[in-house]
């Protein structure tokens, strides 16, 4: 028996990057996986592929998670095909484009806060009643360290991120007598394709020539998001909830 068996998640953004390490180490414990997707479906069906190779059911679902009626048909089409939702992993996320708050455009904040914020509360709405139903219930939002410094230059990503780790604290508060966990997880510079294209634009062709100058000699990878939301979504993390995990080697602890 593996901790999730019987479980099913939905996570967004869930092929690609850190989204398809979750939805990948999600399976490995024993989770049936709905793989939320925007635009890409190649990379999404490839990580249902996956799943299923592990003996787990899994769905490509398309949604822009800032739709309220794409996010109810795709709780819909999940609950119908593979069950109610007892895992929520809010992932999907969209980068800043570096400018400073007096060249940022309307919309660009308008799409952050609806990706990272507006888009999660809809989702947590409508799976909310499904988990009180079920013998447990988690939701994940992953964050970033980004809420420890407000960066310059990144006023929407920030402002969003800084959004969503509120829903998610009061989140816990409300749904705690219910028997559902809420948890943040915040992690630095990941080796994703979006890290790459931020790294990039800050003059580094290639992000592994970080490796050495971040803490224990690499960036972080995806996996090691996956492998935290995995512990608290599984049976080791029973008992923790409304808390923040940053995920960054340390590098935000200050060095004397």
């Amino acid at each position: 028996m593996n901790g999730l068996d019987g479980r099913i998640a939905l996570v967004t953004g869930g092929g690609r990057g850190a989204g398809r390490a979750i939805s990948l180490g999600l399976a490995a414990d024993g989770a049936d996986v709905a793989v939320n997707y925007r635009r890409d479906e190649e990379s999404a069906l490839a990580t249902v592929a996956e799943i299923e190779a592990l003996g787990r059911r899994s769905i490509a679902v398309q949604a822009s998670v800032d739709d309220p009626k794409a996010d109810a048909a795709m709780v819909d089409r999940v609950c119908g095909e593979l069950g109610p939702i007892s895992i929520l992993v809010n992932n999907a996320g969209q980068a800043s484009r570096g400018q400073s708050v007096a060249k940022t455009e309307d919309w660009e904040v308008a799409k952050l806060l609806g990706t990272h914020a507006v888009g999660p509360h809809h989702l947590s709405r409508l799976v909310v009643p499904h988990m009180r139903e079920c013998e447990r219930g988690d939701i994940v939002f992953i964050s970033s360290v980004a809420t420890d410094h407000d960066a310059p230059n990144g006023a929407p990503y920030n402002m969003a991120k800084a959004a969503m780790e509120s829903l998610a604290m009061t989140l816990a508060k409300e749904e705690q007598r219910n028997g559902i966990r809420v948890n943040i997880v915040a992690p630095g510079l990941i080796e994703t394709e979006m890290g790459r294209r931020l790294v990039k634009a800050g003059g580094v062709d290639d992000i592994s020539t970080l490796h050495d100058v971040f803490p224990f000699g690499r960036v972080c990878q995806p996996e090691d998001i996956a492998d935290v939301v995995r512990f608290l979504v599984g049976p080791q993390g029973s008992y923790v909830s409304g808390t923040r995990l940053r995920v960054d080697g340390g590098g935000s602890i200050p060095v004397r």
